[in-house]
């Protein structure tokens, strides 16, 4: 199948083309700003499909909105029909295409061309009306707050709010792309005339700027977001992309001593903290035990022995473990317990808890095993 993206530089076109090449979709016709026009003659009489991602929105002149959006939806259009071309033709539209504003005024009539090549010609048509839309590969300081926000955030530059409490309707990228290749397979999410993205999101900017800033403070804290939440999810990984290419990593805390070293890695205030442990040969760490607190060890690197003696009794249950087989042992609460290096290098562990560590309320009890 041959297939053109139009736009094919803009942030959605970025996006669209490199999923359809991760389905194998391979044969793509990519026309943006800086194609050789005469190209589109050619490209329009052999296309399958047609996504025309491009258009304008932050134009010099108030005038380059109807050329950008109407114009070359009319202009791609006319070579489709003089090529004999009926391919089904999907075109990137606006939530604004209903207000009275040059902008929505040009992608309504946008919109309106298109419909009309539909019954002139009998090809498939899907206009689809975005809200706002966020995700990797957004330009910022352009024409999009979130990704504005993030980068600004990421790079510790200010930001400007005007009103917290304005409402922002949001569409991830991906959720959006999924769609558009649900549309080239013939199963759109079509209500009426229009196509439609089912997830979007709604929010204030408020809670979108407060999100963001806690993004850059979990390095801080050692935190990870709430991954349940879909918008959450979408925003972190936005923020991400956006990092500094010099800042992708930041250092821990090392607690070291003669034994070896402790350092906590992440924590959640529902899922608990993950920490790595370093034990040098011969040392044992532990003996201990909790009430309530659990958590699971895991040695990646090295090898030693975990023992446990459930309190009141005289037994004690050994676990033996290494790096070279990925065994997860879990400590139960009321069991007194350690951890022994017994080889000649350094034992790595990865340990997890219930919770993060509260020193007013560690629930840690000494006592030898």
């Amino acid at each position: 199948m041959k297939i053109l993206v139009t736009g094919s530089n803009g942030f959605i076109g970025k996006n669209l083309i490199a999923e359809l090449k991760n389905r194998n979709y391979n044969d793509i016709y990519e026309y943006n700003r800086d194609t050789d026009v005469s190209l589109l003659q050619d490209y329009c009489k052999q296309a399958d499909f047609v996504f025309n991602l491009a258009g304008v929105n932050r134009p010099v002149e108030q005038s380059e909105f109807m050329e950008g959006n109407f114009g070359f939806t009319s202009d791609f259009l006319y070579i489709l029909k003089k090529h004999n071309n009926t391919c089904p033709v999907m075109i990137s539209s606006s939530t604004q295409a209903g207000l009275k504003n040059p902008y929505g005024e040009s992608k309504k009539a946008g919109e309106d061309l298109l419909f009309n090549y539909g019954k002139e010609t009998g090809a498939k048509v899907l206009v689809y009306r975005f809200p706002n839309v966020f995700g990797k590969w957004c330009k910022p300081n352009y024409n999009s707050a979130i990704a504005t926000f993030c980068h600004n955030i990421a790079h510790d530059l200010p930001i400007q709010v005007n009103d917290r409490s304005a409402v922002m309707n949001l569409l991830y990228i991906d959720d959006l792309v999924a769609e558009l290749i649900n549309a080239l397979e013939g199963k759109e999410n079509k209500a009426e005339s229009f196509c439609e993205v089912s997830t979007v999101h709604t929010i204030t900017l408020g809670e979108i700027v407060d999100l963001i800033y806690s993004f850059k403070k979990s390095r801080e804290d050692k935190s990870v977001p709430n991954m349940s939440d879909s918008f959450t999810k979408k925003l972190y990984s936005t923020y991400l992309s956006y990092l500094p290419e010099d800042k992708f990593s930041y250092e821990l805390k090392m607690n070291i001593d003669q034994r070896g070293s402790f350092t906590e890695f992440i924590k959640t205030p529902d899922r608990g903290q993950v920490s790595v442990n370093i034990s040098k040969p011969g040392i044992t760490k532990g003996n201990h035990w909790h009430h309530t607190k659990n958590e699971k060890f895991l040695v990646v690197s090295g090898k030693g022995v975990i023992r446990f003696r459930k309190i009141g009794s005289n037994e004690i249950i050994e676990y033996f473990v290494n790096g070279d087989k990925m065994e997860v042992v879990d400590i139960p609460t009321g069991y007194t317990h350690n951890i022994e290096n017994l080889g000649d290098t350094d034992m790595v562990t990865i340990m997890w808890a219930n919770e993060a560590f509260d020193p007013s309320k560690p629930d840690t009890y000494f006592l030898e095993v």
